[in-house]
């Protein structure tokens, strides 16, 4: 009997741990994504040029270096917070944008109300049904890979239906992202609320933006 009640005490720990991670992970989400609204708007009173914000985008991706490795020590909840903020600050001129089309407004509303169905639909079932997708994991990696070379390639050709199917199939890709990330946090796979926060931030990040795009698109042909 011993070894079956040793068995039981390290899977129920496991489980302890797993349910705070999850916990930790979704409160440090909703607090990040709060505060990267804050800084969006504070960039959008400013008025802040899409010049500042690609520097800015730029500087958050070089901190994402500095959160992984920081995120194993207390001054990791510093570092996903300036990450965070400036990638919500560089999405001022981003809006500011689609605000002056019409019924821009409107459009982001939608792309924040499409971000959250996706995000709440799809962690719920990877959460629900406590599946593992962590097969996904492969196939999302070359789909970023064909994403990232296609977006540097149109940047020198220009093709706008390019545009709208690399939006398309960022949403596909993050998508799978969540279930993906969602997954590796329920399996034991990332025991790291603050790598796991980082994760599932930048799914809901591209997602927001690429819906935005394609409704703005869609928008502009009517």
């Amino acid at each position: 009997m011993q070894p079956n009640t040793s068995f039981q005490t390290a899977s129920h720990s496991s489980a302890i741990e797993i349910n705070k991670v999850l916990k930790n992970t979704y409160m440090l989400l909703s607090m990040t994504l709060a505060f990267s609204a804050v800084t969006a708007g504070v960039a959008m009173a400013m008025n802040l040029s899409h010049m500042a914000g690609l520097v800015m985008t730029l500087i958050a991706f070089g901190l994402l270096f500095v959160v992984n490795k920081q995120a194993d020590k207390a001054s990791g909840i510093f570092w996903i917070f300036a990450f965070t903020g400036l990638m919500g600050a560089s999405l001022g001129p981003i809006l500011n944008h689609y605000l002056a089309m019409a019924n821009g407004g409107s459009l982001i509303m939608q792309a924040l109300g499409g971000t959250a169905l996706i995000f709440f639909a799809l962690s719920g079932y990877a959460l629900t049904t406590k599946k593992d997708f962590s097969f996904m994991g492969g196939f999302l990696m070359v789909g970023l890979i064909v994403v990232l070379v296609a977006g540097i390639a149109n940047i020198f050709f220009q093709v706008p239906a390019l545009s709208l199917a690399l939006s398309a199939a960022i949403i596909m890709i993050m998508s799978g992202l969540i279930l993906f990330d969602t997954s590796r946090i329920i399996h034991g796979g990332e025991r790291n609320y603050i790598r796991a926060t980082v994760g599932l931030y930048l799914n809901i990040y591209n997602i927001f933006t690429s819906l935005l795009h394609l409704l703005g698109a869609l928008n502009s042909d009517d």
